[in-house]
């Protein structure tokens, strides 16, 4: 247990000294944090194996649960309104053009099957909100026509599209045909909706209506509150990132106590996240692999550019 606690510590210190060097370096953070990871995997320098996709996917989604969450939480109706439509059609028609785009492109050019092709261009076709949120907050931005708040809009609500399509792209590899899929977006979207509406406004009740016995426990119900979000919707087959970030909008839109010290403890635990996730991503990585697949995935960078 001791060596497991020193193992995390260092990796905490190691990526918080690399946001830190970020700015100088011009570098965004957040790749640092991957590059630590190689550094301590099976490749780098602390040559420790690791090859557990299970528990990657497992911490990887708790994370993405509380980035989804802060990203609802600080949307603000009134910074919304004026790019709703646009940023809807980005985060939705967008990213699928931009899949059907690359899976094309991989069809077509790279000669791969289309289950594959498709399933590349889905897991490539959003942005990343942790990276657009870090990148916003970080350099304090002050973009014009609302364009930060069409980014954070657009960053926080394509992920459910892109997870859909992924969905879909890994049913097509497994044999599934359209009608399937179709039913599987439908089950999926109205469920993460009902369900994302359904707890946000019960939580929204509650906080309103419960004396808690400290500003602290605010925070541990509403970290309960967004894992509910999406295990509930989960469960019945609906998108669970598109519930929890419906639950985070209407939450942090309603009038309810304490938010300054819950904007705290939020970005706070989403900064964490941010380390766990792209640490894991980079400690999984086998750099000895990269020269193999170096020229395919150029070409790919280069085509969506």
């Amino acid at each position: 247990m001791a060596s497991v606690l020193i193992f995390a510590s260092a990796v905490i210190i190691f990526c918080i000294i690399a946001d830190k060097l970020s700015d100088k370096l011009g570098v965004p953070c957040l790749l640092l944090f991957m590059l630590v990871g190689m550094l301590f995997g099976s490749d780098g320098l602390f040559k420790i194996p690791f090859d557990n996709f299970s528990f990657t996917e497992n911490i990887c989604t708790v994370c993405l649960i509380f980035i989804m969450f802060y990203g609802g939480f600080g949307v603000k109706f009134s910074a919304a309104r004026p790019v709703f439509i646009r940023s809807g059609l980005l985060s939705s028609l967008g990213v699928v053009i931009t899949a059907l785009l690359i899976c094309a492109f991989c069809r077509i050019g790279l000669k791969w099957s289309f289950a594959e092709s498709f399933l590349l261009g889905a897991v490539v076709s959003s942005t990343d909100a942790a990276s657009v949120f870090s990148v916003l907050k970080s350099k304090n931005l002050n973009l014009k026509y609302n364009t930060a708040s069409l980014l954070e809009i657009e960053s926080g609500s394509n992920n459910p599209i892109a997870y859909m399509l992924t969905a879909v792209g890994i049913m097509l590899l497994s044999g599934g045909g359209l009608t399937t899929a179709w039913l599987l977006i439908i089950k999926q979207i109205l469920f993460g909706a009902v369900f994302g509406f359904a707890v946000a406004y019960g939580a929204v009740f509650a906080l309103k209506r419960l004396t808690l016995e400290s500003e602290g426990m605010e925070m541990v119900f509403l970290t309960a509150v967004s894992a509910a979000s999406y295990a509930l919707s989960g469960y019945w087959g609906g998108n669970g990132f598109l519930s929890v970030y419906i639950c985070g909008i209407i939450i942090g839109n309603s009038d309810i106590k304490n938010k300054k010290p819950l904007v705290n403890y939020f970005d706070g635990i989403t900064g964490l996240s941010q380390i766990v996730i792209f640490f894991l991503l980079g400690f999984l990585c086998s750099p000895h692999m990269l020269p193999k697949v170096f020229f395919t995935a150029v070409l790919i960078f280069l085509f969506m550019l």
